[in-house]
């Protein structure tokens, strides 16, 4: 019998390059991307090769620490903001079984008396492997910069100025999360992220590469997310989501269990969780309300109340 099934669709990749010669071009590409799939590959970022070639390194280097001194790093009660999450500890909302991976989490260097200093911690840094604190507060501004250049090519896809989302962050409350995989024995309960949503406006990830990523698809079938050597993908969050009503959609998505071959193999990734300020207020725009397509959310929300909500829910703050 044929099999008369529609061939998977793919995640087309596109050149941040092509951004400067042709901005409105680019920013319909993007757009178009995020409309279809809420994913999208960005080849030529402009993170420097050398810079993220040393942050595996360290981040290799890290999680090879003891499980001693890894926890030694882990602040109990603080949502997993900043330093160690241990192995086991986040679960995708909904789900009955944790994620079967461990990470460390780096955000915004405040300058002492920050106003944003009461809900953006310190960042905590391991004493090995040398060099950590400069390499990721490098890479940090890094994804920063592609980040910005990303948020105005969607600001520019919905009809907003190039420069609308400049203001909303500033001194976000952006997250760089090293992530570990560990390998895994064939019995395992569970998978190595369950299927969840992202919480923030977009999230950049390197680290693609390994198989895994799987963005769950109109269709209700899962489509694997496979990028060239180097480039970032990107996906929308819930946040921008909200924004946008739904124009742009946070697309379910997983890393399932490597084939027998792989499983003894560590998988490492880097997303980069790009979040507002605190303070932003999370409101519908109007130009993605019609007749059409309603208002899905009339009561507006601040940034740092909408994360604080889906934190408990994914179990790294106790209601």
């Amino acid at each position: 019998m044929l099999d008369t099934a529609e061939p998977l669709a793919h995640v087309p990749t596109l050149s941040l390059s092509d951004n400067a010669a042709d901005p409105n071009g680019f920013a319909a590409a993007l757009g178009a991307s995020f409309e279809r799939f809420g994913f999208a590959v960005v080849a030529d970022h402009g993170i420097p090769a050398d810079l993220i070639t040393r942050a595996w390194a360290q981040t290799e280097a890290l999680f090879a620490l003891s499980e001693a001194e890894k926890r030694g790093y882990h602040l109990a009660g603080g949502g997993g903001a900043r330093g160690y999450t241990p192995f086991k500890t986040e679960i995708a909302k909904g789900a009955s079984v944790v994620d079967l991976k461990e990470f460390w989490h780096i955000g915004r260097e405040l300058p002492a008396g920050h106003r944003y200093a009461p809900v953006m911690p310190a960042n905590i840094w391991p004493h090995a492997p040398e060099g950590f604190r400069e390499t990721f507060t490098t890479l940090f501004a890094a994804f920063d910069l592609a980040g910005d250049v990303l948020l105005s090519a969607i600001a520019r896809h919905l009809g907003l100025a190039p420069n609308w989302f400049d203001t909303a962050v500033a001194d976000g409350n952006s997250v760089l999360r090293l992530l570990h995989y560990p390998p895994i024995a064939e019995d395992a309960e569970g998978v190595r992220a369950g299927a969840h949503e992202d919480i923030n406006l977009i999230t950049l990830l390197l680290g693609a590469e390994e198989a895994g990523l799987e963005l769950l698809d109109r269709d209700g079938r899962w489509l694997p997310v496979k990028p060239p050597e180097g480039a970032l993908v990107v996906n929308v969050g819930d946040m921008l989501q909200r924004l946008t009503n739904h124009v742009l959609p946070s697309t379910t998505h997983r890393v399932v269990n490597p084939p027998a071959e792989r499983r003894g193999v560590s998988r490492y990734s880097m997303p980069f969780f790009l979040h507002p300020a605190p303070d932003f207020l999370i409101e519908t725009l109007p130009g993605c309300i019609s007749a059409e397509r309603p208002n899905r959310y009339p009561t507006p929300i601040t940034a740092h109340d909408y994360l604080h909500e889906r934190l408990v829910e994914i179990g790294l703050i106790k209601a």
